[in-house]
């Protein structure tokens, strides 16, 4: 095994014209649709897989950010809806995580309306001393949308969603547009990574048919095995189960047995979390927990004790550590997906850092050859990205009122990074959030899940003194009413989904904004 270099030196300035991919599934397939989309007629871009060779599939809810991904590759929306059985979703609903018996919604939305001084929450905090303003999700389109069970598209994208979906017909619904882009795909599993003796760069990948599959740059999207990064190249990997105690999961899928609903279900247990994922055909189930603390054949006897409808598939149980390599580019191999890094799937960012990855890779595209400066910044950003999302994924955890079993108490106890520690206190002390430069959480997502999680803070703007109690009142009263009225006016989810994945056309019966 080859000892990681100083990715600033030693880097050749060939050019990069043959593109391999290793791996399919949802990583592979999207890296394959994105280069080939934009890139294709540049390179010779060939992806190996192996029929063999299951994929984890379980990352069936996604966020806000794919459709942009969906925009860049020209995707219509009511075909992949249609491809991969897809819902909408509006938030996540996140149940007993805060103490049991309570809950609260993440949603996709902002709330309230903003001053140039000071965010929303400012102002109902003010309220809520007053005794004039309601729940604080009352006045976000979103989650009233969400708790109502309602969606439409709304004028001037009034409405931020995402999707549930099948991965695995995802995958499939990718492998598609990215043949019909040019892409090869070659089937076969990877016997041998070969390396250059003297450089040290990946040369090719001898798969077990004997076929040679040389390249410029390799993407690896090998999963957890990460055969190129971690095991070829040694990158080694930061564990980060001090911070995040579950390390396993047991997946099932099961029949529909009521209406989709449009968002995702955190149900919060004595030693993890299950998720529900809704999709058209059929419900997503797992039991996301620590194996210190429950064993395996107990948590899939828990989570089928929780499930609703037939079984459609055999529980199956997938081991993981949170964490991510010290570098995901490294020589002329870039890591996407799980091979880089795992972050467990509370806030379904995992579809994201893939599209991330390789959008980051596209806009720094090695054509005239790998240089250091290239290299270094990629690794900054996704360092800098992963550690961000991993913050937002511990709050959810550390900030708990429940004390009811060593799990939680372990949890609410633990020491936690030093930037998550400073969001913490800033607004337990100052009610204020700020969003550094390309953060995928923006202010209302923080704010809302560290309300919810119970977090109350200590004081307001002195912006929001400037009302008096009527006019707080009116404020806070007109921002609701226009959340409810559209909301009024929007169809049940189940319904819109059914018509709108059943043609293609416009949206049927789009609600307007109020």
């Amino acid at each position: 095994m080859n000892t990681p270099a100083d990715p600033a030196t030693d880097l050749k300035c060939t050019p990069v014209r043959r593109i391999v991919i290793a791996g399919g599934g949802t990583a592979g397939w999207m890296v394959a649709a994105c280069l080939s989309k934009t890139m294709g007629r540049l390179l010779d871009i060939r992806l190996v897989e192996s029929d063999e060779i299951g994929t984890v599939g379980v990352g069936e809810a996604t966020i806000p950010t794919l459709l942009t991904f969906h925009n860049l590759l020209g995707v219509n929306e009511q075909e992949f809806m249609a491809a991969t059985q897809a819902t909408f979703k509006l938030g996540i609903r996140f149940e007993n995580w805060r103490n049991v018996g309570e809950d609260y919604i993440h949603s996709f939305g902002l709330t309230g309306k903003d001053h140039w001084t000071a965010g929303f929450q400012h102002f109902w905090l003010k309220g809520r001393a007053r005794h004039l303003a309601r729940d604080y999700g009352d006045y976000c389109l979103e989650l009233r949308a969400a708790e109502e069970s309602r969606f439409a598209h709304l004028p001037r994208a009034g409405m931020n969603y995402a999707f549930h979906l099948d991965a695995t017909l995802y995958g499939a619904y990718l492998r598609r547009m990215s043949e019909g882009g040019g892409v090869q795909r070659i089937e076969g599993k990877i016997a041998e990574v070969s390396t250059d003796a003297v450089s040290g760069d990946i040369r090719a990948l001898r798969l077990d048919s004997g076929a040679v599959i040389e390249g410029d740059l390799f993407i690896d999207c090998t999963g957890m095995r990460s055969l190129l990064l971690g095991q070829t190249l040694g990158v080694p990997y930061q564990d980060w189960s001090h911070w995040l105690p579950c390390d396993s999961a047991v997946a099932v899928q099961t029949e529909s047995v009521g209406p989709a609903i449009p968002y995702t279900r955190s149900i919060a247990h004595e030693w993890g979390w299950q998720w529900r994922i809704p999709l058209q055909h059929r419900v997503g189930n797992g039991l996301v927990f620590s194996s210190r603390h429950i064993g395996d054949d107990e948590a899939r006897k828990a989570l089928l004790s929780r499930v609703q409808g037939e079984l459609l598939t055999t529980p199956r149980v997938i081991k993981f550590k949170p964490g991510q390599r010290d570098v995901t580019w490294h020589r002329n191999c870039v890591a996407i997906g799980l091979s880089s890094g795992f972050l467990e799937p509370l806030e379904s960012t995992s579809i994201h850092l893939i599209q991330r990855g390789v959008i980051r890779l596209m806009q720094m595209f090695p054509s005239a050859g790998i240089r250091a400066c290239d290299v270094d910044e990629y690794n900054r950003q996704t360092r800098e990205e992963m550690e961000h999302i991993r913050d937002f994924i511990i709050l959810h955890y550390h900030v708990t009122n429940r004390s009811d079993v060593p799990f939680w108490r372990t949890c609410r106890d633990m020491d936690v990074p030093a930037s998550l520690g400073h969001r913490i206190t800033l607004f337990r002390e100052t009610a204020r959030v700020f969003r550094s430069p390309n953060e995928l959480f923006a202010e209302n997502s923080w704010i809302q899940v560290m309300l919810g999680q119970g977090i109350v803070p200590e004081q307001h703007h002195p912006v929001a003194d400037l009302m008096g109690d009527s006019e707080l009142s009116q404020f806070l009263e007109d921002i609701r009413n226009a959340v409810n009225r559209t909301v009024a006016q929007l169809p049940a989810h189940q319904d819109y989904v059914t018509r709108y994945s059943g043609k293609v056309g416009p949206a049927p019966g789009s609600a307007k904004a109020a």
